[in-house]
């Protein structure tokens, strides 16, 4: 695998610190959420950084690799033409879907309007190294994944992060974006400690690094981009720097934006830990990471190997954190289930007992093929499950943490609000206090299903129908809000009983 290019330390590129992003020291490069800009249409203040030779790179969130179906084509052209407009090095997405349902499923299309993170299963894996050979093959630029963090776990996993992620990387070759702070989000919120999955990584692929802040509130950690980033987190990346030296680092801020001063405080927090691993790695004050090949790598069905085939060691429980709050009441991690066996008369050995050398089973290696269409089925079929208990009010499926998927409800919901208030802002001026209430109400059992600006149509849509706002002068700007961009007249009595009978008909 080709070196990556060296980034160096940089910040994530909003509107609403654009200025300070401009004049902040030491800003090696920024990321842009691929999303938020045209290509050929950049805002200025991209475009002046450029011209000073600072690197842009985009950041994707919304091909859903991770999803069932395969990736859309006009998302990954549109992708592609964004990292050709900004000479990107490179392109950035997440390990996770962002949508479920359709024909695959004979279900409703729902949008999660946030990453949601895959099963870590062999079906799943196999979904997701397809869907990334498609998206590779249709990008000018090497493309790199993101772990996410997740507030809920799956039940019956067969992988752990590492393990996954290895995997990923070994089958199609894709980068790897290491988020810290998602690591650090998953040591409180699913048990699983960040050690064990820098561990099992393959650095060389390595392409860059995220680090941001978040806060705990009851046990459950919320990766928010709106707090200072935390000591924990500092830690994970003085761990992770120790291994390796990260060709980029950079600090994500999203909301609740501070002073260009803390900005650069953060950033130069950064830049010490940094400092700080490197010494420890130079002087061989850690252990040396062994070269990539003679890390054990899992080998599952529809795997890519190149070489001879190497021997896998028997996974062994992984003990418990010591990190995981008392209060968190956050599950001990499973024991790490083995692969499924390879065909044959022969089964699978038994885990070597503890304190004994782990037995060993040969790799064998397979062609590349496309994820089989019973494998997207059965992955699709549980994350529509999964996605319509959180969006559609539908109930938990079996073996989800009840607790915590309300509280990933709630978060899908406030953050629906949060992004509508943004790209629909008359709104809130318009209804005050009533706004957020009101569409938390409206997204109680009101999935989006084509994006956040129809989503604002159909908030104000069902306002109107249901006669609100009680205030005349409120529901006359209201009106003409949605007239304006409807484009149609305002929803009189036969579509507002129209809209009662398809509402009705989509609950049911």
């Amino acid at each position: 695998m080709a070196d990556m290019k060296e980034l160096g330390v940089g910040i994530g590129w909003r509107p609403e610190i654009a200025d300070a992003v401009e004049a902040l020291p030491g800003v090696d490069w920024v990321e842009v959420v691929a999303e938020n800009i045209c290509a050929g249409h950049l805002p200025e203040s991209l475009a002046r950084l450029r011209a000073r030779g600072v690197t842009v790179v985009p950041h994707g969130v919304s091909l859903g690799l991770g999803g069932a179906d395969r990736p859309d084509a006009g998302r990954l052209a549109a992708l592609a033409g964004k990292a050709e407009s900004l000479g990107a090095p490179l392109v950035t997405e997440h390990i996770a879907f962002v949508r479920a349902g359709g024909p695959l499923t004979a279900t409703p299309l729902l949008e999660a309007g946030h990453l949601l993170p895959v099963p870590r299963t062999w079906d799943a894996l196999d979904v997701l190294c397809e869907n990334v050979r498609i998206a590779q093959d249709a990008l000018p630029v090497p493309l790199a994944l993101e772990n996410i963090a997740a507030l809920v776990s799956w039940p019956d996993e067969e992988l752990t992060e590492g393990q996954f992620l290895a995997e990923l990387v070994e089958r199609t070759g894709v980068r790897l974006l290491v988020d810290v702070a998602n690591l650090h989000t998953n040591r409180v919120n699913r048990g699983e400690d960040p050690a064990e999955a820098l561990a099992a990584l393959p650095v060389e692929a390595l392409a860059y690094v995220h680090v941001a802040g978040g806060l705990e509130r009851d046990g459950v950690w919320h990766d928010t981009h709106a707090h200072p980033v935390s000591r924990p987190v500092l830690d994970i990346l003085a761990d992770l720097a120790s291994r390796v030296s990260p060709p980029g680092v950079l600090l994500e801020r999203d909301d609740r934006f501070p002073a260009p001063e803390e900005l650069a405080a953060e950033l130069d927090a950064i830049r010490t830990t940094l400092t700080s691993a490197s010494t420890r790695r130079n002087t061989g004050a850690v252990d040396a990471e062994p070269p990539a090949r003679s890390r054990p790598l899992l080998i599952g069905a529809g795997a890519r190997v190149s070489g001879d085939p190497m021997p896998v060691p028997v996974p062994v429980p992984v003990p418990a954190p010591e990190h995981v709050p008392a209060t968190s009441s956050v599950p001990a991690p499973a024991q790490t289930p083995t692969p499924p066996p390879a065909p044959g008369p022969a089964p699978d050995p038994a885990p070597a007992p503890p304190g004994a050398a782990p037995a060993a089973r040969t790799a064998v290696p397979v062609p590349r093929t496309a994820a089989p269409d019973a494998a997207r089925q059965r992955v699709g079929v549980a994350e529509v499950a999964l996605l319509s208990a959180l969006v559609a009010g539908t109930p938990a499926p079996e073996g989800f943490d009840v607790r915590r998927l309300g509280v990933q409800r709630r978060a899908l919901a406030a953050k629906r609000a949060d992004v509508v208030a943004k790209v629909a802002p008359e709104l809130p001026d318009i209804l005050g206090e009533d706004y957020r209430p009101a569409f938390l109400s409206y997204a109680r059992n009101r999935p989006m299903t084509d994006g956040y600006r129809h989503d604002a149509l159909d908030f104000v849509e069902g306002l109107l129908v249901a006669g609100r706002p009680e205030d005349p002068a409120a529901r006359e700007r209201l009106t003409a809000w949605w007239r304006e961009r409807a484009g149609v007249r305002p929803p009189g009595p036969a579509a507002r009983l129209g809209h009662r009978i398809r509402t009705a008909l989509g609950r049911v």
